[in-house]
């Protein structure tokens, strides 16, 4: 950290600059659309001009939120990741957006998308440059918060490449406060936490809370089943210190949706979302709108499992059982259908293509209900029949998949 960086430290600190976060967004995890996963860094409009990162990848994402029931659903948020500025920032040393794949301009898109029902986000990186190798906010962090509140940005993506790990429990903060100093709510994405943890420090969780609505907890997501499994993994060892902070306004970030892509089969992408929505993890699909499956689209809209995921408790899922090799059994407090209703997710890891069968009780599962519960599945909205905490019952559980049960007591 230079020493310039550390006199514009101490002198915001100085001014109690650093009070944390205010904004009043994010009171269920947020739901939209991110182009990172499955466009990537593609700037090359001439050779791919249908996905490459531009206006017209946007506004065409943005009519299918709405059109093909999207929004309705929840999802508002459209968002875009790195690669979208000119490589320079103006002679008033404000961003602009590549005039030639952003030829309106930010505003006008922010406009566009805003004419539709919907909210914009966008990406912008706390150190020298992005991770693409953009202009970063380092000693520009009020201007930027200020140019994208200028712009009608509603979500700011903030990433941490090419900065000192060692800054962020500062900067971020700051950051925080020139976002609520511009006057226009602006939900904050801090990837904080994952960047201190990929340089082996520590993370104050309840400092992190205060300052950002969403943080990242993993590294970016692939388009494997592998890729979900390690983050499930990582969500499951952590689980503890990561649910001591969730709670409305402020969730732990796994990454990506990846429902709707290539890399899962149709019930792997069931379990994602699904555990997702378990997770209160904000639910940021990134996918191709204009050539998604209906298979997949029917799981992203699923109304039970986004009741799941936004139910205004925020509670986040703990694993309470692990009754098989591979099996984990999840339960979620719920304040909706009614108060002491219960999530439960059976999910089975194991993909070698044989079945599990299990045994279990809801008491087992720390159901303590005496008059017992009604069972839903969530997938299918199905009743299951009314159950005894002490009743053993049998379930079958395939490879690569999550059973989603929804608990109202009696």
């Amino acid at each position: 950290m230079t020493m310039t960086w550390q006199c514009v430290l101490c002198c915001l600190l100085a001014l109690q600059v650093v009070s944390g976060l205010d904004n009043g967004l994010g009171l269920t995890p947020p739901m939209g659309w991110l182009s990172w996963e499955r466009f990537r860094c593609d700037t090359d409009c001439q050779a791919h001009p249908d996905t490459c990162i531009s206006e017209k990848l946007i506004m065409q994402m943005a009519d299918l939120m709405v059109s093909e029931g999207f929004l309705a659903a929840g999802y508002e948020y459209v968002n875009i990741d790195d690669c979208w500025p000119a490589k320079e920032r103006d002679a008033d040393g404000k961003l602009v957006a590549d005039p030639v794949r952003f030829p309106h301009g930010m505003k006008a898109l922010a406009d566009y998308v805003h004419s539709k029902g919907l909210k914009m986000g966008i990406y912008e990186d706390f150190g020298s440059a992005t991770c693409g190798g953009y202009p970063g906010s380092e000693y520009y962090m009020q201007t930027d918060a200020n140019t994208f509140a200028e712009w009608g940005i509603d979500f700011l993506k903030f990433d941490g490449c090419n900065s000192d790990p060692k800054d962020m429990p500062y900067a971020y903060p700051i950051m925080a406060k020139f976002l609520n100093m511009t006057g226009r709510p602006i939900m904050f994405d801090c990837e904080w936490p994952i960047h201190m943890v990929m340089a082996n420090l520590t993370p104050n969780m309840e400092n992190v809370r205060a300052s950002c609505n969403l943080w990242r907890v993993h590294g970016d997501i692939q388009d494997t089943w592998d890729s979900v499994i390690s983050i499930i993994n990582y969500m499951s060892k952590n689980n503890k210190f990561l649910r001591a902070v969730v709670g409305p306004g402020g969730w732990n970030d796994p990454d990506m949706l990846i429902v709707g892509d290539f890399g899962l089969s149709y019930y792997q992408q069931r379990a994602q979302f699904g555990m997702w929505a378990m997770f209160a993890a904000p639910m940021l699909m990134s996918n191709d709108l204009r050539s998604i499956s209906d298979e997949a689209k029917a799981i992203l809209l699923n109304k039970n499992v986004i009741a799941i995921s936004q139910d205004p408790l925020g509670d986040m899922a703990q694993q309470v059982l692990a009754p098989a090799t591979d099996v984990t059994i999840w339960t979620k407090q719920l304040a909706k259908p009614i108060k002491g209703s219960v999530a439960i997710g059976i999910l089975n890891l194991w993909w070698k293509g044989m079945a599990w069968e299990i045994s279990m009780s809801l008491g087992e599962l720390g159901l303590t209900n005496p008059k017992g519960y009604n069972l839903t599945d969530a997938w299918e909205g199905k009743p299951l029949g009314s159950f005894d905490i002490k009743q053993q019952f049998n379930v079958t559980v395939f490879p690569s998949s999550l059973q989603l049960w929804i608990a109202q007591p009696l």
